[in-house]
């Protein structure tokens, strides 16, 4: 039992939690199928007893291979800003505009969220290993299809469609793996798992430069088609979930979701630290050059910015799991924002000033480590796949645009990108405010909870826990107004 507080002796019962799992099934059901059916993965089929969890032990192995995985997909995808400065500044495809390399970029982020709730479906009806070894086939495919271009509508199919398709599948089949096995240390090790991307982004952002000036850009593409599918191919081996042990619930569309004003402001986060992380990690090089640094000063820079997110993002985990995953979430948006306003700005013309910039890389890419354990404090870990599979589609928009925004604002001259920094500043500052709205209503909710100290303590140790109680014993009765919930937005409090 819980007391609602002073204002009202009325003791209020918490149910059991299952009733979360219960309504989202509920969506699975009426779309035809049967009670008999049952969410299952293809890795965890066997009919047994689960073991008693532990936390960690083979959690390790799969926070790697999640971790090679994001770095063949995710940090593959960081070097298209090396392709796209080489295709503005060479001859490569003749007449094209700026604007349709920018969507062959946009596209490749947007078709991986679009597709999340194939993926989604995929993982329910044939398990996590064979959804990612189909993304493993299709990035593989695009990058081979990519080598033997010669039109811009070409490209658009190759490095633009199909490697979305492929990274959507990989990332969709894995974002939700690693969190399943840990608890307590579940945002460093999620974080670890994303630092993948920021590494695979340093290796990738200088070692595609350096192929395409020495064997040219068919062999390049070539290179990367082989060495993605040999290291995916392996991680999709080794790779084991426990959707069955956790009741991991994968219906592409929980349409209850979308009534919550919460669910909202996450997604709000989402959208605008999209847009001012797209636009930075493609225009990274080309800024460079438009300033006058050369094409190899640009691919340090970039991978410099792909370091400080390889070595950042577990920093971020494994001080969000200290300090509350969604102050440092908030946190790290109003860094990305200041880094952009007073360092990218004023110091930005000059080489070593750019470098330091780029070593803030990781606070403008903080949504990829955080956007998983988020979730799960506002939506709960059972509900996570399904909130996810929604989340990624209502980030189509700003993946698809957001680097045609950026070029539509860049003007010519040693000035030009003024109104694209102006604009990524911006939208990271709207990115904070959404999610410190987000964590007064977290607070707002243990409040109204009546939490004692070591009670929050233990709703912030086990992100469901939190959910479950909000949604069993606040939601059934009137509660405080959303204007009162702003009066925790200055509080200083682990949450």
């Amino acid at each position: 039992m819980l007391s609602n507080g002073p204002d009202n002796e009325t003791p209020v019962t918490v149910r059991v939690p299952s009733n979360v799992v219960n309504a989202a099934t509920a969506d699975a059901r009426r779309d035809g199928r049967g009670d008999e059916e049952k969410i299952h993965s293809e890795t965890e089929s066997s009919e047994n007893a689960q073991p008693e969890f532990k936390e960690g032990g083979y959690g390790w192995v799969v926070v790697l291979s999640v971790l090679l995985v994001n770095a063949h997909t995710w940090g593959l995808n960081s070097s298209y800003a090396v392709f796209l400065a080489y295709y503005l500044h060479s001859n490569a495809f003749p007449g094209t505009s700026p604007m349709a390399f920018a969507f062959v970029g946009g596209l490749s982020i947007s078709i991986a969220l679009l597709v999340s709730p194939l993926a989604t479906i995929s993982i329910r009806k044939f398990g996590t290993r064979t959804t990612l070894r189909i993304g493993v086939v299709f990035e593989c495919v695009s990058f081979i299809g990519a080598s033997f271009t010669s039109q811009i509508w070409h490209l658009l199919l190759s490095q633009g469609i199909c490697f979305g398709i492929g990274m959507g599948f990989a990332f969709t089949a894995t974002v939700g793996v690693v969190p399943q096995w840990f608890d307590k240390r579940r945002s460093f090790a999620n974080a670890l798992s994303t630092s993948g991307s920021g590494f695979g982004g340093l290796i990738y952002s200088l070692a595609t430069n350096a192929m395409i000036s020495n064997l040219g850009l068919a062999w390049a593409f070539r290179i990367l088609a082989i060495i993605s599918f040999i290291v995916n191919g392996f991680c999709s081996l080794i790779l084991k979930d426990r959707n069955k042990a956790i009741g991991a619930v994968h219906v592409a569309f929980h349409k209850d979701l979308l009534k919550q004003t919460e669910y909202w402001l996450y997604v709000s986060w989402g959208f605008f630290s999209m847009l001012g992380y797209t636009i930075t990690v493609f225009s990274m090089v080309d800024y460079c050059q438009q300033v006058g640094f050369t094409a190899q000063q640009g691919s340090i820079v970039s991978a410099v910015f792909n370091l400080s997110q390889g070595i950042g993002r577990p920093l971020i985990g494994l001080v969000s799991d200290r300090v509350g995953r969604i102050n440092i979430a908030g946190i790290s948006a109003l860094l990305a924002c200041l880094s952009t306003f007073f360092l990218w700005i004023f110091a930005g013309k000059f080489y070593a000033g750019i470098i330091i910039y780029a070593l803030f890389g990781m606070f403008n890419g903080s949504l990829w480590p955080t956007v998983a354990p988020v979730g799960a404090e506002v939506i709960g870990i059972q509900l996570l796949p399904a909130a996810l599979s929604i989340y990624w589609l209502l980030l189509v928009l700003p993946a698809t645009f957001a680097e045609v925004i950026g070029l539509e604002l860049k003007l010519p001259g040693h000035n030009g990108y003024l109104h694209v920094q102006i604009f990524i500043g911006s939208v990271f500052f709207a990115s904070w405010l959404s999610i410190w709205f987000l964590r007064s209503w977290k607070l707002g909710e243990m409040d109204k909870l009546g939490l004692t100290k070591e009670q929050r303590e233990a709703d912030l140790q086990n992100d469901d826990v939190a959910r479950q109680l909000a949604d069993n014993a606040v939601r059934d009765r009137t509660g405080k107004p959303w204007l009162q919930y702003l009066g925790a937005f200055l509080a200083f409090e682990r949450v």
